[in-house]
C-alpha cells in the first residue's frame, strides 16, 4: 500500500471513529451481554446468578402476558405498517401537485411529526377519554346528521339534474364537473338553510355515546380496543415523516416519462400504478423497513399511557422488557431473552419482506 493510501485510509478511520465507537459500545457489546443474561437467572437486585440454558425462552412462551405482548406487537406492526404506507404515499401523490400554497399544506401535514411524543400522548390520553373530543365530536355529529344529509341529497340531486340537462344538450360533462359542483354547493347549502330555518329539519339533541376506548375489554379484528387508540395515535404521528420521505421520491421520477404515458392516453390513475408505484420501488422498501423496525420496537407511548389504560390490553414486546426489568425484583434473564426474541423477529421480518418481493430496486 502506498503512504498516500495508507494516510487516506487513517483519516477514514479518524472520520469514522466516533460511529464505530458508538456502534460498538451501544450496539455490539450491549447485543452480545443481553445474549448472555438470557441465559442466565440474573436479577437487579441478586450479586449473584446461575446459568440456566434455554429456561428463560421456555418461561416465556408459558407466559400469558408474553403471549399477549408477542401478538400485540404482530398486529400493531401489520396494521401501523399498512396504514402508514398507503397513507403517505397518498398525501405524497397529494402534495406533490403544483398549486398555489402548496408549501402551506405540506408544512401544516409535516407538523404531527415535530410534536413531542408526550405532549401528543397526553392529548391523545384527554381524546380519547369517555367525554373526551371524538365521543364528543362523534355526539355533535349525530345530531347534525339529518341536516347534513339534507345537504348531502340536496347536493347530488342537483348536481345529477345537471349533468343530465347538459348531457341531453349533447355537452360531454363529467359527473365531477367543478363548476357544476359549484352550482350544486350553493342549491345545497341555500336549500338546506331554508329548510332548517322553516323548521322542516332540526338537529337533535346531542348524545355522546357512552364508549370507552381506554378501558373498553372488547376487541375488534382481534385487536383490543385500547391498543386500536394507540394505533390511531401512532398512524397520526408517523404518516407525515414517510409522507416526506415519498415525497423526495416522486420529485426524483423524470416529468418526461408521465408525458409519454399522457400521450399514449394512459389516465391519471393508470399513471399513478404504471409508473408512479414500480418507479417508487426503492422508496416503498425504505418506508416499509422503517415502519416494520419502528413499530415492532414501539415503547414510548405504550409506556406514557400509564394508568389510563389496562396494561394486558395494550403490552407490546419492548414494554414486555422494560416492565420484567424495572419492576419487581428485576428479571433482567428472562428480559434478555424476550429482548432477543424481538431482535430475531424483527431481522425475520425485515427478511420476509425482501422475500416477498418487496424490494430495493426500482422497475
Amino acid at each position: 500500500m502506498l503512504r498516500s493510501q495508507r494516510i487516506e485510509a487513517l483519516y477514514a478511520l479518524l472520520f469514522l471513529a466516533p460511529f464505530l465507537i458508538h456502534l460498538g459500545v451501544f450496539f455490539v457489546f450491549a447485543f452480545v451481554r443481553t445474549l448472555g443474561f438470557s441465559f442466565t437467572d440474573k436479577t437487579l437486585i441478586g450479586q449473584s446468578y446461575q446459568i440456566v440454558g434455554f429456561a428463560n425462552f421456555i418461561q416465556l412462551f408459558q407466559d400469558p402476558r408474553f403471549i399477549a405482548a408477542l401478538t400485540h406487537s404482530i398486529s400493531f406492526m401489520l396494521i401501523v405498517t399498512t396504514l402508514q404506507t398507503f397513507l403517505a404515499l397518498s398525501m405524497a401523490a397529494i402534495l406533490n401537485q403544483r398549486l398555489r400554497g402548496i408549501t402551506f399544506f405540506r408544512t401544516v401535514y409535516y407538523i404531527p411529526s415535530v410534536l413531542s411524543s408526550a405532549a401528543v400522548t397526553v392529548i391523545a390520553i384527554w381524546f380519547f377519554q369517555k367525554t373526551g373530543f371524538l365521543n364528543t365530536f362523534i355526539g355533535w355529529i349525530g345530531s347534525v346528521a339529518p341536516v347534513l344529509l339534507t345537504f348531502v341529497a340536496i347536493f347530488v340531486l342537483a348536481q345529477a339534474v345537471q349533468v343530465a340537462w347538459e348531457r341531453i344538450r349533447g355537452l360531454p360533462v363529467a359527473l365531477t364537473d367543478p363548476a357544476l359542483a359549484t352550482i350544486s354547493l350553493a342549491v345545497g347549502l341555500a336549500l338546506t338553510w331554508l329548510l332548517a330555518a322553516l323548521g322542516v329539519v332540526v338537529p337533535r339533541e346531542a348524545q355522546p355515546p357512552e364508549f370507552t376506548w381506554l378501558t373498553n375489554s372488547d376487541r375488534f379484528l382481534g385487536v383490543p380496543i385500547p391498543l386500536w387508540s394507540i394505533i390511531m395515535l401512532n398512524t397520526f404521528t408517523t404518516i407525515p415523516t414517510l409522507m416526506l420521505i415519498f415525497l423526495a421520491g416522486l420529485q426524483d421520477i423524470p416529468k418526461s416519462i408521465y408525458e409519454a404515458a399522457a400521450i399514449d392516453g394512459a389516465s391519471p390513475l393508470q399513471q399513478f400504478f404504471s409508473v408512479t408505484v414500480p418507479m417508487l420501488r426503492p422508496v416503498t422498501f425504505l418506508v416499509i423497513t422503517l415502519s416494520l423496525i419502528g413499530t415492532l420496537q414501539m415503547f414510548d407511548q405504550v409506556a406514557l399511557m400509564g394508568d389510563a389504560a389496562p396494561l394486558d390490553s395494550i403490552i407490546v414486546l419492548a414494554y414486555y422488557v422494560y416492565n420484567n426489568v424495572f419492576s419487581g425484583e428485576g428479571r433482567v434473564g428472562l428480559a434478555s431473552a424476550a429482548a432477543i426474541i424481538l431482535a430475531a423477529l424483527t431481522f425475520a421480518i425485515v427478511l420476509l419482506q425482501r422475500a416477498l418481493g418487496i424490494s430495493e430496486k426500482a422497475h
